[in-house]
């Protein structure tokens, strides 16, 4: 006599099956990682970057859709790259560099211009040009930080666009709806970018944040993309900021 067989209930459909998700800075580190998990779940995937061959290799592995190499600040080219778009989108994830700071005396006003500009500017004309792209409940998700929600020497405009970044995004979504739109707030995360930032000192802040945080342990790529995937999927959050930094605001104050 045969075995009887029984159907896999524990078979689950692919989250994001059918949809499509554009990263702005998908070349690596958050962006990459994203990309990743988002493809894994059923999307179809549109990455941007600054740097072509890196860009290649990073679409090459997620299986992306499509790439295309351009600097996202550069906002006629951004919004040529969203005039292309020749299908309807679903969510736009939009990475960023990591923050400027420095004390007065050694303050770059070009730099801070381009901070601005990356932090303020760029996600206010990603919103403008996604709008008429993004299906209705959709998402428009940016990533900032928690460190500048500290007061300290060197950190005057860091701080300004920390405090910046969470009203904007209740005000995009408010006017944007039904789209949704939601910032991930980071605080120390291990990617390629803090390892360019900190260079032979990178161990020693591992260490130190694995110490101290009660998490014990880094936060990396894989947990920003996880609730970078929990805030498409869940069609009732719209204007939050998500803090994800393993307690870090906790300890270091």
């Amino acid at each position: 006599m045969s075995s009887p067989t029984f159907a896999n209930t524990n078979r689950r459909e692919p989250a994001l099956l059918g949809q499509t998700v554009v990263v702005i800075g998908g070349s690596l580190g958050i962006g990459l990682e994203t990309g990743r998990l988002v493809r894994a779940e059923g999307a179809n995937v549109i990455l941007t970057g600054r740097d072509a061959g890196r860009l290649e290799n990073a679409a090459r592995e997620v299986g992306a859709m499509s790439s295309v190499a351009f600097d996202a600040t550069d906002f006629d080219r951004l919004g040529k790259f969203f005039d292309e778009l020749s299908t309807p989108i679903d969510h736009v994830l939009v990475t960023g560099p990591g923050p400027y700071y420095a004390p007065l005396p050694e303050f770059d006003v070009d730099k801070a211009r381009a901070d601005v500009e990356a932090h303020l500017l760029l996600p206010l004309q990603v919103a403008r040009n996604a709008a008429s792209k993004v299906r209705p409940g959709g998402t428009l998700l940016f990533i900032g930080g928690t460190g500048g929600r500290r007061t300290a020497v060197g950190l005057a405009l860091i701080s300004a666009l920390t405090a910046a970044k969470p009203a904007l995004v209740k005000n995009l979504a408010l006017e944007l709806a039904p789209i949704r739109v939601n910032l991930i707030a980071a605080g120390f995360v291990d990617t390629p970018l803090s390892a360019a930032i900190l260079g032979d000192q990178l161990d020693a802040r591992r260490e130190r944040l694995r110490a101290t945080l009660p998490t014990r342990r880094v936060v990396g790529p894989a947990d920003i993309a996880a609730l970078a995937l929990h805030l498409m999927k869940n069609t009732a959050i719209t204007g939050a900021t998500y803090d994800i930094d393993g307690g870090q605001q906790l300890v270091e104050g």
